[in-house]
């Protein structure tokens, strides 16, 4: 929790994350639904033999900002052996940008404006949670007590007038939804 970021590394298994990777990654799942790592940075490195490690990314990339991280794109490698020294070369640029990336982040604001999608995700579930659930339901009681149904996005940002309407849209097209329109 008192990290300014995480790296995740896996190998690509059966063209997912290891085993131990998805058996963490699974123990975390109520942050998804609570994310709770605002403020810090994200990445992740997929190690491959041929093929399948771009899809393993995109799933860590999502994963990220799952859990609340400001996330920056991940890396595929080749790791195939008898390793090149093209393939090393290309493996080296890959991380070196992805360290530039990742310190930029680090450097950056801490708490950026939402993305719209960002944006709709918090405002819909945040809506579907208020409507459907009560306290017996610890989602329920963390937005309650972090005054997330009272908020724009999960941590203070000016929104613009765009991201202010479409956040209106947002809660509305999820009343409807659930039928509460």
């Amino acid at each position: 929790m008192a990290s300014d970021g995480v790296v995740f590394a896996t190998p690509n298994y059966s063209f997912q994350v290891s085993g131990h990777t998805k058996v963490f990654l699974d123990r975390l799942g109520f942050v998804f639904h609570r994310p709770r790592f605002f403020g810090g940075a994200f990445t992740s490195i997929v190690a491959q033999g041929v093929y399948g490690g771009k899809k393993i990314v995109g799933y860590l990339d999502f994963v990220g900002n799952g859990l609340g991280f400001n996330t920056v794109k991940g890396r595929c490698i080749t790791t195939l052996e008898p390793l090149t020294e093209k393939h090393k070369h290309k493996n080296d640029q890959a991380l070196t940008e992805l360290a530039r990336q990742y310190r930029a982040v680090l450097e950056g604001p801490r708490y950026p404006s939402p993305s719209l999608m960002d944006l709709m995700i918090f405002r819909m579930s945040r809506t579907r949670m208020r409507l459907m659930l009560d306290e017996s339901y610890r989602d329920y009681v963390t937005y309650r007590d972090r005054g997330w149904f009272e908020t724009d996005f999960y941590y203070a940002t000016p929104l613009g007038p765009l991201k202010r309407g479409a956040g209106v849209l947002f809660d509305a097209a999820s009343r409807m939804m659930t039928g509460a329109a």
